[in-house]
């Protein structure tokens, strides 16, 4: 197992403080973070967040993971702040036609802001969590999240509005690993969460139906028309909540070929395309942010519009402006566009229109 690399660590020594509060879950990722943790001699706290009633299973399973691991754990309750900087911004975001990704306005609006609050009280310096991704030291005292060495587990693009009084004091010990690589440490080790399924990518609706989820708390995406590939009036549809750019299937409506959902107009009017033409040749930003902190300067960059999606080259303007190298597929708006430099992420904003 290779050693762990600690924010500062080539500056600074720990002989003074081996403690980690580390973000607890009760998947096999948080678990095994753990682990590793303790492997390195640190001193372990559990800290498991109850985001909203759909989290009790989780408080559960983390209770039991840091039972088997020997930890103690405490409990974060993050309810109001969950409803009032996650919940209530993804419900507004799909009732306007766009995209929201909800982790990354959780992450530093709630999930890591709670975890340090939590470190502070009990006299911690470092926190972690199991995300597949790396935090960086670029120079004496600046920090960055980097890709992690798994590209198909890769989540930086979750953490790239984190700043520096987080990152300073972040560990990421499974940035250096493949999933199965944990999984298998995991069996070796006897977790009970060795096969828990991967967590869901809406982790506050279990059903997965967000559209549901939404009307259920009086709420309705705006009406209006499909337009069709030719600008042809094809009806009404079901409200732009249930529509996203690119979207191909669940549209409940025929052309005869395949059409995915180009457009969604202001007034609430969903615009097709015929399939093979979701590219865009570029998208403008809103909200940009750096680790830093300072402005992200004009250049040429390598940008993620998705989570999973490849870094594509692109020139930013350093103002709001992204032309793509070559077309990329669907920038939606709401989603973020995240800027690297190799691995290294040097800013990133949200998507706010995507342009032709």
């Amino acid at each position: 197992m290779s050693d762990i690399l600690f924010p500062g660590e080539q500056f600074s020594t720990y002989e003074e403080q081996d403690k980690v509060l580390v973000g607890l879950s009760g998947g096999v990722d948080s678990a095994v973070c753990v682990h590793i943790l303790k492997d390195q001699g640190f001193a372990v706290t559990g800290a498991v967040i109850r985001f909203s009633p759909a989290h009790d299973r989780a408080v559960a399973e983390a209770q039991k993971a840091a039972g088997a691991l020997g930890i103690p754990l405490v409990v974060i309750e993050a309810g109001e702040a969950f409803e009032q900087e996650v919940v209530q911004p993804f419900c507004a975001a799909y009732c306007a036609g766009q995209t929201p990704n909800p982790c990354v306005l959780c992450n530093p609006g709630v999930k890591f802001r709670l975890l340090a609050q939590k470190a502070d009280e009990l006299g911690i310096r470092f926190i972690a969590t199991g995300h597949y991704a790396r935090v960086q030291e670029t120079a004496p005292g600046e920090y960055h999240v980097c890709r992690a060495a798994s590209t198909a587990r890769d989540q930086s693009y979750m953490l790239y509005r984190l700043g520096q009084s987080i990152l300073a004091r972040l560990c990421l010990p499974l940035g250096e690993f493949e999933k199965e690589d944990i999984r298998e440490l995991a069996r070796t080790l006897g977790l009970p969460c060795a096969d828990s399924p991967d967590s869901m990518e809406i982790c506050f609706i279990p059903s997965g139906d967000y559209a549901a989820f939404i009307e259920a708390r009086g709420m309705a995406g705006k009406p209006g028309r499909f337009i069709g590939p030719d600008g042809q009036d094809l009806g009404p549809h079901q409200g732009v909540l249930r529509y996203t750019l690119g979207q191909r299937k669940g549209l409940g409506i025929a052309l005869g070929k395949p059409a995915f959902v180009k457009a969604i107009r202001e007034n609430g009017d969903v615009v097709l395309g015929w399939a093979g033409e979701e590219f865009f040749s570029g998208m403008t930003l809103q909200n940009i942010c750096t680790p830093t902190g300072e402005p992200l300067p004009a250049g040429e960059y390598l940008v993620k519009v998705r989570s999973a999606a490849e870094p594509v080259p692109c020139l930013f303007d350093g103002k709001a402006t992204v032309r793509f190298a070559q077309p990329a597929r669907a920038p939606a708006p709401g989603q973020s566009a995240v800027f690297y430099s190799g691995d290294v992420i040097l800013g990133g904003g949200f998507i706010r229109e995507s342009l032709f």
